[in-house]
């Protein structure tokens, strides 16, 4: 089975009634905060629960040294999980608005803890649920608590001193997953500072979809890529971005598109930035 799949918004509400699915409303605002849980209280799929990118998918900020959004605990993790009703063959799907890139990140730290089967991003998001006319719901989840057993998988990450020692390695492909105007350095609206990592290339996730906000089909997407990556290997790809978020989209459409998981630096540009001593890059 890939380890990368969606279901339509059809295909999931004929599901989420069954035993054995467990579904997360991955919705956040980088600005708002608060929004996806105030979000969740005013309608959600049917069944869904609540996983918010802060205080569920990262782990605390120590400011100065990790970027924005680091990785949660893997024990931390794994307990919520099991909160959430998760066991080891459980169906996962999971959602935001839909561009994807919250959900992408659950998808990603599900795959680092072991669970690779069984886990869907819904296509679209809730755009395209409220475009099937799909109902939401006011009641909280049923599920009861799981009994998911994983453990982390440091092969699908690198670190800033790995990867500062990589540079200029013409084996390596590094995507940067955010907008041309910050990957230049023209813009920056959420770091201090503003640039990318020397080497990198711009593949701003949102690309990965189509004018509908879903993903563009899987041969639209390896041409993307097949670009990106030249006669390069895709087992030396790293994916980077702002705080190690919608790189896990870059990764996850990589998967859509036949490619192998490639490996997350999960700190990304605000941890990068954070050392002096580490090169940056403007423009090109």
């Amino acid at each position: 089975m890939p380890i990368a799949q969606l279901i339509s918004p059809q295909a999931l509400d004929q599901r989420r009634s069954q035993s054995g699915i467990v579904i997360l409303d991955c919705r956040f605002a980088l600005e708002d905060p608060d929004y996806g849980q105030r979000s969740y209280a005013e309608g959600h799929i049917a069944g869904a629960w609540f996983a918010d990118l802060e205080r569920d998918l990262s782990g605390p900020v120590t400011k100065g040294v990790t970027g924005r959004h680091p990785l949660p605990e893997p024990a931390a993790l794994i307990e919520r999980l099991k909160a959430w009703g998760l066991d080891n063959d459980s169906e996962v799907v999971l959602y935001d608005d839909g561009p994807g890139a919250y959900a992408a990140r659950a998808w990603w730290l599900l795959a680092w803890l072991g669970k690779r089967d069984g886990v869907s991003i819904l296509d679209g998001g809730l755009k395209a649920w409220h475009a099937a006319g799909l109902p939401l719901s006011l009641d909280p989840p049923q599920n009861g608590r799981g009994t998911f057993s994983g453990a982390p998988d440091a092969s699908l990450l690198i670190d800033a001193q790995a990867l500062q020692q990589r540079l200029g390695e013409p084996a390596m492909t590094l995507l940067d997953a955010r907008a041309l105007p910050r990957f230049k350095g023209e813009v920056e609206p959420i770091d201090p500072i503003a640039g990318h990592i020397p080497g990198a290339q711009c593949a701003a996730f949102t690309n990965n979809l189509g004018a509908d906000g879903r993903f563009l089909p899987a041969e639209q997407l390896k041409q993307r890529f097949v670009e990106k990556l030249g006669e390069r290997s895709p087992t030396e790809l790293v994916a980077y971005c702002g705080s190690g978020v919608t790189a896990c989209h870059n990764l996850f459409a990589l998967c859509l598109a036949g490619y192998p998981l490639g490996r997350l630096y999960a700190g990304s540009w605000s941890e990068w930035i954070n050392d002096p001593q580490r090169p940056l890059a403007v423009g090109d």
